[in-house]
This record gives C-alpha cells, sequence and structure tokens, in this order.
C-alpha cells in the first residue's frame, strides 16, 4: 500500500487511462481512443497503479479483454467524478468568459418540449436576445443529469425527486396522469376512468426509457399488462386510436388536438409528477441561467398549480 505522499503523482491523465481501459476493456482501443500510443497508455495505467499501490487492471494477455481489479473499480467511481468536475470547471471558465452574450445550454425531453418549452423560449429570448439557447433532448433524466454534472448542460428540465449527485433544483408544476383511451372505447363514452385495478387489467402503451408511471401502479399493487413500448408521445396516441391498448401519460404529454383519442384524468388515484429545473449546485450560475428559471416558473405558474 503506498503512503499519502505517493498519491501526489497521480495526474488526471492517468484516471483518462482508467476510464478508457474500462470502457473499452481494451489498452489498444483505448489507446485509438485517447489518441495516444498502447505502450503510452500502458505506462500511465503502470504509474497509477505504483502511486496507488494497488493492481487495478487485471492483463489476461493475447485477445482476451481486460478487467479492473476491485481496486481499480473503486478508483474508477473517483476518476469519473473528478473528471466530471474538471469539465464541470472548465464549462464555468468558458460562460464567465461567454458573459450575457454567450451560450445557455439546456435539456429538455418531449412532453416539456412540446407544452413548456416553447412559451419559456418566447419569453426568455425577448429578454434575452444575445444569448443562444441549445437544447439537448433526450427521453431519460438520468442522461440529462449525467450532462449537468460533467458541465455539458446548464439547466435541465427534470422529474422530481432528483438524482444522487451534485444538483440543486426548483420545482415548476405538478403534472397529473391521465389514461388515455379510443375515442370510442367504453369508457370514453362513459366519461370516467376505470379503477386502478380494472386499468391492470387493460392492455397498456408504456414508455420504454422512462417507467416511473409503471413503478407507480406496482406502489399502488396493480402490475401493469404492457403489449408495446415507445417514448415518443405521437406513436403512443397512435396505438391508442388504433386499439392497440390504453396508455396511463403524464397530462403534459396528452396531445388535445390528435384525433381518434380521449383522456380521463386519473385525479388522485396516481400522485402526480414533479416537472423541475436542475442545475449543478456548484458550479458558477450565469445570470442568464438564473433568468431562464425564472420565466420557467413563470410560464409554469400560468399553466396550473405550482408545486
Amino acid at each position: 500500500m503506498s503512503n499519502t505522499n505517493e498519491w501526489f503523482a497521480v495526474e488526471l491523465r492517468h484516471f483518462a487511462a482508467l476510464e478508457a481501459v474500462a470502457e473499452e476493456r481494451s489498452f489498444s482501443r483505448a489507446a485509438v481512443r485517447l489518441g495516444y500510443t498502447q505502450s503510452a497508455v500502458s505506462q500511465q495505467i503502470a504509474a497509477l497503479e505504483r502511486a496507488v499501490g494497488e493492481r487495478l487492471v487485471e492483463r489476461p494477455g493475447g485477445p482476451r479483454p481486460v478487467d479492473l481489479t476491485e481496486a481499480g473499480q473503486v478508483l474508477l467511481g473517483h476518476a469519473e467524478a473528478i473528471t466530471a468536475r474538471l469539465a464541470a470547471a472548465r464549462a464555468d471558465v468558458n460562460a464567465l468568459a461567454d458573459g450575457a452574450a454567450g451560450t445557455l445550454r439546456v435539456g429538455s425531453y418531449q412532453s416539456v418540449g412540446t407544452r413548456i418549452l416553447p412559451a419559456v423560449m418566447r419569453d426568455f429570448t425577448a429578454a434575452w436576445p444575445e444569448v443562444d439557447v441549445q437544447l439537448v433532448e433526450s427521453a431519460s433524466d438520468d442522461e440529462l443529469l449525467r450532462l449537468v454534472e460533467r458541465g455539458e448542460l446548464d439547466l435541465t428540465f427534470t422529474v422530481y425527486p432528483l438524482n444522487e449527485g451534485p444538483f440543486e433544483g426548483v420545482e415548476l408544476l405538478r403534472d397529473p396522469f391521465v389514461l388515455l383511451v379510443q375515442a370510442w372505447s367504453p369508457f370514453a363514452l362513459d366519461g370516467e376512468a376505470p379503477t386502478l385495478r380494472e386499468i391492470g387489467e387493460l392492455p397498456l402503451i408504456g414508455y420504454r426509457e422512462n417507467r416511473t408511471t409503471e413503478q407507480r401502479l406496482r406502489v399502488r399493487g396493480i402490475e401493469p399488462n404492457i403489449v408495446f413500448r415507445s417514448d415518443d408521445n405521437g406513436t403512443v396516441h397512435g396505438l391508442v386510436a388504433a386499439g392497440m391498448g390504453a396508455a396511463v401519460i403524464p397530462s403534459l404529454s396528452h396531445d388535445p388536438n390528435h384525433e381518434g383519442v380521449v383522456a380521463l384524468p386519473l385525479g388522485n388515484r396516481l400522485t402526480p409528477r414533479l416537472v423541475g429545473l436542475a442545475w449543478h449546485k456548484d458550479r458558477y450560475r450565469l445570470r442568464a441561467a438564473e433568468a431562464f428559471v425564472a420565466t420557467a416558473q413563470d410560464v409554469c405558474a400560468g399553466l396550473g398549480a405550482t408545486a
């Protein structure tokens, strides 16, 4: 085991090499990824092992893939956090240099992009015309928050509760759930949503990436009967209109102009989801980012009761 002074020999390039070897499971592929020679990557891993006093990589030889040792896995977790903070620091310095005329990078997902973001962008760009807002869209909150952690996003819309990590945020609104059914189904003609037990007996269209709605049903003792999955809200609406099943979706995901479907409010049958904005709590916050948050709060206050 190495002493404390030897740990000071660890360099960021050593951590970059460890991350690349762990993901590529090959010294040669890690070298290509980093733009180094294979011997240079091997030397960096060896230097890291000397500094920490532990073998970090299992080297089986030949074409077999390499793996991290238990010590390597532990160190990798710290390495990823350190390199993420470095990326966030770089983003802070760049943002400070840009000032009020720079770039604001915002993460979003489909329902927010359809129902909330247009009004926010209209009001924000009117007040901050020199700021270039760049959108990154994903169906995964986890992916968007990872980008925030690495400094690749300044803000992201997300669903509460926040993941563990260096995040702060603000809740914007409560988004109740509805049951999307075919327009001429008995439930639509009756005008009232079925009970959760009845919903559990229906064929359902579910999301592929975000399955928190299904988790809500399971908490209530209902095992959803998922017959098809899609992360595209238009596809979900189309499948319901075609009679392939019903769908439990957030109200913001419902397109009231889509023919052939009816959204039946579920009331207090399921707890509404909380939609908010999140950012890196340790990063320098741009004035433009603060203004974007305030604009989103104003827009969401007009859409319904705030959380």
